[in-house]
């Protein structure tokens, strides 16, 4: 019986270790400093491309190439690895694009991951090419404003409002690029990158490479743990 007991008890642990985390986590480091970034398990499409890049170490050594203080920091492009100085970029990545994945519950806020993309009547995502907001404190006023502007009539919701008021964003790109991931850690690398000096093109004069790595199960389970998320 006591050895039942024991073969049960070591098959239940090892069922519960061999359980995967409930998300999966990204680590991006730079010379002014590093964050852990959540991807959303609501965005699979854009959660799994990324994985998949980020995997085949495509990312490393690419440049964040565009920064805006108060607003983001956009990086991604192949091109950008050996790009030189006044070089134009934007342009590059894999020959593909991800279809929108919009929901009411991702937006905006301080410190989230989006992708980038071009005039495209779809609003198909960039295959490579992301944003982390940096954003700036909102205002009501300035959500009116958007809200008949550029949001076209969309009402930002009263809970969203809260956040933009207390955290800041970039409420005007909602509805138009999608968010699929926040950082969780070392949002101050995000602004840091976003005061540097740059040139007229929004590019940093000193280059800032990146290297993004996926944090391993065990890392991703104890973040969960830690940050009591939900799948």
């Amino acid at each position: 019986m006591k050895k039942l007991l024991t073969l049960c008890f070591l098959l239940t642990a090892t069922m519960l270790l061999a359980k995967p985390p409930k998300n999966q986590y990204v680590r991006i480091k730079t010379a002014y400093g590093q964050a852990i970034i959540r991807l959303y398990n609501e965005t699979p499409k854009h959660r799994d491309n990324f994985i998949k890049l980020a995997k085949q170490g495509f990312y490393n050594g690419t440049l964040f190439y565009r920064v805006i203080q108060n607003f983001m920091i956009q990086g991604g492009d192949p091109d950008s690895k050996s790009a030189k100085p006044g070089q134009e970029l934007g342009d590059g990545g894999p020959k593909y694009t991800v279809p929108a994945e919009f929901k009411d519950s991702l937006f905006h806020k301080r410190g989230v991951l989006a992708a980038a993309r071009d005039d495209n009547p779809a609003k198909a995502s960039s295959s490579s090419q992301f944003y982390l907001v940096e954003g700036k404190r909102q205002t009501d006023g300035r959500l009116d404003t958007l809200e008949q502007t550029r949001l076209k009539g969309f009402k930002v919701p009263a809970w969203q409002r809260v956040v933009y008021k207390a955290v800041g964003g970039t409420p005007q790109l909602d509805h138009g690029y999608t968010v699929y991931g926040e950082v969780v850690s070392g949002i101050d690398m995000v602004d840091l990158i976003a005061a540097v000096e740059k040139d007229k093109k929004d590019r940093p004069l000193k280059d800032v490479p990146m290297t993004i790595e996926l944090l391993k199960k065990k890392e991703c389970k104890q973040l969960d743990k830690l940050l009591q998320v939900k799948k």
